[in-house]
């Protein structure tokens, strides 16, 4: 039997090429019946297209695959990290356009 008072810690560790992390500026989603990918990206100067649209070119820095039952740890952990941020810096509001 267990000890009650037992407990698992994980320890995280960061590679040291991926220490600096990468700057991102827009998320993508979109998943199949087995995962979620999230591809993290930093937009590029815009262009002009065609019929007078605006091009915006986006390169992704990262993507990640999770497990669907990892979902809603990921909303959890966002919601509360969202939710100190603001409480120490302030709202959090959008750039004027």
């Amino acid at each position: 039997m267990a000890d009650e008072d037992s407990h698992t810690e994980l320890e995280i560790r960061i590679p040291p090429e991926l220490e600096g992390g990468a700057y991102a500026n827009m998320v993508g989603v979109w998943h199949t019946g087995h995962e979620f990918t999230l591809d993290f990206s930093v937009t590029l100067p815009t262009r002009e297209g065609p019929e007078g649209s605006t091009i915006v070119p986006c390169q992704v820095v990262a993507r990640l695959k999770i497990a669907p039952t990892l979902v809603f740890d990921l909303m959890r952990a966002l919601n509360e990290n969202m939710t100190g941020y603001e409480t120490t810096f302030g709202e959090i509001r959008r750039p004027e356009a």
